[in-house]
């Protein structure tokens, strides 16, 4: 949870740091080039997860990586705040090597929760849904707080926090790694390796390979235009949408903006003091940490918050945006859960199929609000809805992708490659975001030459268009998955 608080947080900063002029603290980059350093930063921190997840299966088992890459990822952070070039690139370096330690294997010890059979990969299903939730829940507080930090009072202490709750969160994961057992141990060399049936070997096994290579390629198509979320959108965002609400608009906003961050921290902290209270003497100092970072959170929400209503106006920032996909997850993900469990049960393909169609949907949302923009404009005043409502079709449409692709992986991958194939997943996902913010560095081009509305319709067809294809070759994919649901 709070990794992604840590990354999602300063995310959420990064493109609107480096546009921004120096007079506001900023490195007043034009945009096509702040959008592809986005895109090669994002890269990086996801390709690094095939060596993470290697060296995991290898030498340091899931459990001591994702410490590691914990502690990593904090020093990065605290790079970010020194103000300088050096450090700045330095700490965008760190927080990569942490992440590529981090993210594959939380995943792997996920999917190691849960046994063998039919309905085990069912409550998998289940499970990385509600692990999807949960850490959302930290990417919905890092957008918030470290967002709303670094636009309205300093950059630096925007990044700053960002690392100041993932120390807390590697130092929570540590004092309670008792707590998965066996799991995601230290790698022992001398153990014999757990040998599958040559039939098995020979084409089950090289099947499932090639499924989880079909899987992971198609999710090139959905993150690349997922991410522009960090970056277009959030352009679009700030300088294309109308976020100055006055009068009685700008009290309905507070009020909403209240409910919308007050609700679900009460929710989560009467879920965290449930477990506090039932693990509090097993692990002591694990739920210290977690006590800590919570009265960290609603302080700063409170004050946040009594900010906001002694303004006159409300001026909507632009990461405020970047919180909607998080809030529908916390809000969407039990549903979608029980949807999976008891209700609806397609295969892999369709439910990928869905999700890129879904995506697709969102942009065509943008695209219709983006008509009325004149070609070639560097401002406009568009309605906050077509935001609001992308949002919501993206996220309806990365459930039904993202959690459900890393539990098909953990059920169609061997043990022993369990690691490196969530590195794989997460390499694809690498090549996404480094076309994400390529294509996303096109905008001013594409807006100029052609319309807003344009640039955000190609993000349209493309996922429809994949989402279609996975559909049309689902018969193919259920034979090379050999009976995994």
């Amino acid at each position: 949870m709070w990794e992604r608080f840590s990354y999602y947080g300063m995310r959420s900063l990064l493109v609107l740091f480096l546009v921004s002029s120096a007079m506001k603290g900023g490195w007043g980059w034009d945009r096509a080039d702040a959008l592809n350093l986005y895109g090669s930063y994002t890269f990086w921190v996801y390709v690094t997860g095939i060596l993470g997840g290697f060296l995991a299966d290898k030498v340091l088992g899931a459990r001591r990586a994702v410490v590691i890459g914990g502690f990593i990822i904090s020093a990065g952070h605290i790079c970010l705040t020194l103000d300088t070039h050096m450090t700045f690139y330095a700490g965008l370096a760190l927080i990569v090597c942490g992440t590529g330690l981090f993210k594959p294997n939380i995943s792997t010890i996920v999917g190691q929760l849960y046994g063998q059979g039919e309905s085990e990969d069912i409550k998998r299903d289940a499970g990385y849904t509600l692990f999807y939730m949960g850490v959302n829940s930290g990417a919905f507080f890092g957008m918030a707080l470290c967002g709303y930090i670094g636009e309205k009072i300093s950059w630096n202490y925007g990044f700053g926090l960002a690392g100041f709750f993932m120390i807390l969160g590697a130092l929570q994961f540590y004092f309670a790694g008792s707590v998965f057992g066996d799991i995601g141990g230290a790698v022992n060399k001398d153990s014999p390796v757990a040998k599958t049936d040559p039939e098995e070997q020979a084409h089950v096994v090289r099947d499932r390979l090639i499924a989880i290579g079909v899987f992971s390629a198609v999710t090139v198509f959905f993150w690349m235009a997922f991410e522009q979320a960090g970056g277009s959108m959030t352009i679009f965002a700030a300088d294309y949408t109308n976020r100055t609400l006055d009068g009685s608009a700008g009290f309905i906003f507070k009020i909403i903006n209240t409910l919308l961050l007050i609700v679900p921290t009460m929710v989560l902290t009467w879920v965290l003091y449930t477990l506090v209270r039932q693990t509090i003497k097993r692990y002591p100092l694990s739920n210290l940490f977690i006590v800590i970072c919570f009265v960290a959170v609603w302080a700063l929400l409170i004050w946040m918050l009594e900010r906001e209503f002694e303004a006159d106006s409300a001026v909507v920032p632009a990461t405020w945006f970047g919180i909607l996909n998080s809030f529908f997850i916390i809000i969407l993900a039990p549903l979608f859960s029980k949807l999976w469990q008891d209700y609806w049960q397609p295969s892999g393909p369709v439910k990928f199929g869905t999700g890129l169609i879904l995506l697709g949907l969102g942009f065509g949302v943008l695209a219709f609000g983006a008509s009325g923009i004149p070609s070639g404009a560097k401002t406009a005043s568009v309605s906050m809805i077509w935001l609001v409502l992308a949002y919501l079709f993206h996220t309806m449409g990365e459930l039904c992708v993202s959690p459900v692709g890393l539990s098909y992986i953990s059920k169609l991958a061997p043990a022993r490659l369990l690691g490196m194939m969530f590195g794989v997943w997460f390499i694809m996902t690498a090549i996404a975001n480094k076309l994400a913010g390529m294509t996303g560095s096109l905008i001013d081009d594409i807006s100029t030459t052609y319309s807003m509305s344009t640039f955000f319709l190609i993000f349209t067809l493309l996922p429809i268009g994949a989402g279609l294809g996975m559909m049309v070759i689902n018969k193919w994919m259920l034979r090379k998955m050999h009976g995994v649901h």
